[in-house]
């Protein structure tokens, strides 16, 4: 007779199970924080062995580091930049060198010329290629102002009067900036603003300020030569011959009609200084009236102002007969074409 089979074994209970599994996820959960815990003490410990020393910082910053100017070659640098300016001929011929002589100093500058107390812009480089000369004046910010009256000697930070005055050339401002006065027997007559762009410090702000002084010493040099000159009295023409008892003889020109070469060139010297204060002052119109052909209805009091200052130096008779200040005019101002000056009465 065949045995009974054997009774299966007895399934596990559920709950002793779950705990069994609950027990082994604690522990694998312990010996995974105890590890990571180590890992993480080891990662801490290798990264403080990383730290650079000294020689390795000195290396570093050796290299990142620009050299500094030398004192040798900021010299040639403002040699050449006085050698420029100096050659100057007149006041708009020296503000036009000033801009060319800062291009290597300052990565930006502007030149603002002062109309009854507000900065104008006058010229400018390094700024965008659209930024266009505007004729209309910068209300002048505090700092602005303390500058113009001369309680301060010039601006080195970012500021609402550096912020008004570049905002006519660009939206973007730089990191470091100067705005230095030039003056003219202790009064104001235009502001240099010259800025980093996108360095974060301007190159030579020292040899920016130098510059500034030079140039405005110049301004002085400049006037005083035109002051001469307009206070010179012209050369006396030469007698007339005296009469000769003959009849029928053609009578000369009138003595007050003749020019010697001296008071010719100082003529001729005078209208171009006349002229380029005006061209300096006035760009705006001058532009206009070189593509429009409008010249003296934009600039009749000035033009006449000037005129008059020929005159009385000089004598009607000269310009009615020579045309020297109309004629400079014409070719300093029109580019030779006289159909751009307008309807002026003396023309």
């Amino acid at each position: 007779m065949p045995s009974p089979p054997m009774s299966d074994p007895r399934p596990t209970d559920q709950s002793q199970r779950d705990a069994l599994r609950n027990r082994l996820e604690a522990w694998l959960e312990r010996q995974r924080q105890a590890v990571l815990e180590e890992a993480t003490a080891a990662w801490q410990s290798a990264l403080s062995r990383l730290r650079p020393d000294e020689a390795l910082l000195a290396e570093l910053l050796s290299e990142t580091t620009p050299p500094a100017t030398s004192p040798v070659l900021s010299e040639q640098r403002l040699a050449t930049a006085l050698d420029l300016v100096e050659c100057a001929t007149s006041q708009g011929d020296l503000l036009r060198r000033l801009l060319e002589a800062l291009a290597p100093l300052a990565p930006r500058s502007a030149i603002y010329i002062l109309r009854q107390g507000q900065p104008c812009l006058y010229s400018h480089q390094g700024f965008e290629d659209q930024a266009a000369t505007k004729a209309a004046g910068v209300p002048p910010t505090p700092d602005l102002e303390d500058l113009i009256q001369g309680r301060s000697p010039s601006v080195r930070h970012r500021s609402p009067g550096y912020t008004a005055l570049v905002s006519t050339l660009s939206a973007f401002e730089a990191a470091d900036i100067a705005i230095f006065p030039l003056r003219h027997r202790r009064k104001t007559v235009a502001l240099l603003l010259v800025d980093s762009d996108l360095l974060p410090r301007l190159p030579h702000p020292e040899l920016v300020r130098a510059l500034v002084l030079a140039t405005s010493a110049l301004l002085a040099s400049l006037a005083a030569g035109k002051e001469e000159e307009s206070k010179a009295a012209p050369a006396a023409p030469p007698p007339a011959p005296a009469p000769v008892q003959e009849e029928a003889r053609v009578p000369e020109a009138p003595p007050s009609t003749i020019l010697d070469p001296q008071t010719r060139a100082a003529a001729e010297r005078l209208a171009r200084v006349l002229v380029e204060d005006l061209e300096l002052y006035f760009p705006a119109q001058v532009t206009q009236a070189r593509a429009h052909g409008n010249l003296y209805p934009l600039l009749r009091p000035e033009l006449d102002r000037s005129r008059a200052t020929f005159v009385d130096r000089f004598g009607e008779d000269i310009e009615n007969n020579y045309r020297i200040f109309t004629n400079t005019v014409i070719h300093q101002l029109c580019n030779d074409d006289a159909s751009k000056l307008g309807s002026a009465p003396w023309a």
